[in-house]
């Protein structure tokens, strides 16, 4: 009888234990599906604010040009600025409309006469974002400074915070998946404890006698990881709309075919890793020559 046929028998003669073992190791990796695709999600949406101007200077009525590219050009001295851009009352009025379409209600209140022209600037560094919006302020052309460096920071401590908490319950759900398969496994040894006896008389190896065990882990581990995957790939993908009208053109959604492939492949390895381990564990205890 060969190993896998031996690994399947156990799962045969003992089929609540395999789907104990199956749902611990999904709960587990859908644990990590969800916290991926937080991870990376929110990662994408920082991505996404910090490439958009981060700081706009709306102007006075009363500010000549020259007052304007004398102040771009001050910033771009600074060494501090990856771009800058001028926007017009003519082209803040074409912006309006784009943003405004659906309602003509809007369209006919505004014109461009009462649209402020405005520089858009956006910092090399994050952290400059608040000495360039002083040093905005303090120009006599300039009527209001906006700047979304607390929409930033709050976005980066956010995630920040989703993954510490996404790397300890991992790590507390893998922990308890390792002791509950190698008690799992160790039971089916210890009922084979005769069995074993026997195969060691005429000469079976440790090893030869433990590679079913180790495969019955891998097994458990790689079934529960598809299967957490799984269920939280369809659900990605079947509330992709809903999310994409909450994200309002943030360029997140939808997902690549090649994420959660990537996703399921290192699913697969760490279900591996652990699958093995569990069953070594075991193995290593009741199993001796």
């Amino acid at each position: 009888m060969t190993h896998y046929q031996t690994m399947w028998q156990h799962i045969r003669r003992s089929p609540y234990q395999a789907m104990a073992a199956i749902l611990i190791m999904m709960l587990t990796f859908l644990a990590v599906s969800v916290f991926a695709i937080l991870i990376i999600g929110s990662t994408k949406v920082i991505t996404y604010f910090e490439s958009k101007p981060q700081v706009t200077a709306f102007f006075k009525d009363t500010a000549h040009q020259t007052d304007i590219d004398s102040l771009k050009n001050d910033l771009l001295a600074t060494g501090k600025i990856s771009s800058v851009k001028f926007v017009s009352k003519q082209e803040a009025l074409t912006i309006y409309r784009q943003q405004n379409k659906s309602d003509p209600l809007l369209l006919d209140l505004v014109t461009a006469d009462i649209l402020p022209a405005s520089l858009d600037i956006s910092a090399t560094n994050i952290a400059d974002l608040g000495d360039l919006s002083t040093y905005l302020k303090n120009s006599p052309a300039v009527q209001e400074v906006v700047y979304q460096q607390d929409v930033v920071s709050s976005l980066t401590k956010w995630t920040n915070a989703v993954r510490i908490i996404g790397i300890v319950l991992i790590a507390l759900l893998a922990i308890v998946s390792i002791f509950i398969m190698s008690i799992i496994i160790s039971i089916k040894i210890s009922h084979k404890k005769d069995e074993i006896e026997i195969m060691q008389l005429i000469g079976a190896t440790k090893w030869y006698i433990s590679m079913p065990f180790l495969f019955e882990g891998v097994f458990y581990g790689v079934v529960g990881a598809f299967i957490g995957w799984l269920f939280t790939s369809i659900t990605l993908f079947a509330s992709t709309p809903l999310l994409e009208s909450f994200l309002r053109g943030i360029p997140v959604l939808p997902v690549p075919w090649y994420f959660y492939v990537g996703l399921l492949g290192a699913e697969l390895l760490f279900a591996i890793v652990l699958g093995v381990f569990s069953s070594l564990l075991a193995v290593l205890r009741y199993v001796k020559q």
